[in-house]
């Protein structure tokens, strides 16, 4: 058998990676292999299996501190199991000797699940792009995705019509088979997966034509999804018991959606604050002004004081986003752009001199300290 490869390895992580660095790196690799994506892709089958096994160690906090200490050996009860001269002849089982040594609980036990318990679904994932309003208001929108549902032409027993899955008599319905191996400390016996049934303990005789003995079909399925109000791009949201059924009378998996938020043209989201940009005259500036301002619930006026300056913010009060958790909404945030009028004519420029003219410093308080800064540096 070949040497199995390092599980951080296979996740792709290093050893001091966290437990939620694992389960990341373990929902990528798997949606990348698993064989629903892949099929009769053998290569693939291999890689789903290897980083299943490595995810159930280094997820688990107990087994992955005895794999840090002693490798693989410390959570697969047949590793190292070879062969070797008859040194005894006492009949005992390997994990009996680990838990000598480490105390109970150490991975090995001989009991083995059931290969007929009922297994829960596997999760699916959809995608769903809405626009900014329906993010900030919520919306209701329909969605289509694949899962597995059971076949209705076997029940999910994958056999066909008429006929049951028998017993598997290799295994006496267990899907494990005992293995003995000689060692130095004696006969060692071990449990691997029945070649004959694959672990599930049943034969089945004549396949189901509909789903090829696998007991489930993938159909696709159209789903009405709430989105709730402020919901933000690129966050989920999982629906339970939508996803892929379950086997064996296992409850089905969720349905995980991420969601896409188109940009605005005008509107900048900032948590649950909304920030726009607007442009006024050089008259309104200075005069002051009543200009009407879009929000998300329609337009309304807002009157600019005189002497605005360029890049002024002004906000209104609860014109933001409401708060997907139902803490409040957010606010609206108004940067004023005085925008310099261009393209002048003479006569248009000939009355802005005469302004310019007529106004004292007084009336420039930037530039009247720039200057008054300018001299006293300069001074002998």
């Amino acid at each position: 058998m070949a040497e199995k490869r390092d599980y951080y390895e296979v996740m792709g992580v290093s050893k001091s990676a966290s437990a939620d660095d694992i389960k990341k790196a373990y929902r990528q690799l798997a949606k990348q292999y698993h064989p629903d994506l892949n099929p009769n892709d053998q290569t693939a089958e291999v890689k789903f299996k290897e980083i299943g096994e490595a995810y159930e160690v280094l997820s688990d906090t107990q087994k992955r501190q005895r794999y840090d200490q002693f490798g693989h050996a410390g959570v697969d009860p047949n590793f190292g199991a070879g062969g070797g001269g008859g040194y005894g002849a006492s009949d005992f089982d390997l994990g009996d000797i680990f838990e000598s040594f480490f105390g109970g609980g150490f991975g090995g036990s001989r009991r083995q699940a059931n290969p007929n318990a009922p297994r829960r679904g596997g999760d699916c994932e959809a995608m769903l792009t809405i626009s900014f309003e329906e993010a900030a208001k919520g919306c209701k929108k329909e969605i289509s995705y694949q899962r597995l549902e059971v076949c209705s032409d076997c029940t999910g027993t994958g056999a066909a019509k008429g006929t049951t899955p028998k017993a598997c008599a290799a295994c006496s319905g267990s899907g494990q088979v005992h293995v003995q191996n000689r060692t130095p400390f004696g006969v060692v016996q071990t449990q691997r997966t029945c070649d004959k049934c694959r672990g599930t303990g049943k034969i089945i005789e004549k396949t189901c034509s509909s789903c090829s003995g696998a007991g489930q079909i993938r159909r696709s399925r159209k789903l009405e999804v709430n989105i709730p109000a402020g919901i933000d791009d690129n966050q989920a949201i999982s629906l339970s018991g939508q996803g892929s059924a379950g086997k064996n009378g296992g409850v089905n998996g969720d349905l995980h959606i991420e969601m896409h938020v188109r940009p605005h043209p005008i509107y900048e989201r900032r948590g649950n604050d909304v920030w726009c940009e607007i442009p006024i005259t050089y008259a309104q500036a200075a005069i002051g002004a009543e200009i009407t301002v879009p929000t998300l619930d329609g337009k309304v006026s807002y009157k600019i004081h005189e002497g605005t300056q360029p890049g002024d913010v002004f906000k209104l009060k609860n014109k933001g986003i409401p708060s997907p958790y139902g803490r409040g909404r957010g606010d609206q945030f108004v940067r004023v752009a005085v925008e310099v009028p261009r393209n002048l004519n003479d006569n248009q420029k000939k009355i802005l001199q005469e302004l310019d003219s007529n106004l004292a410093d007084k009336n420039y308080q930037k530039r009247k300290g720039f200057f008054e800064r300018l001299n006293d540096a300069f001074k002998d």
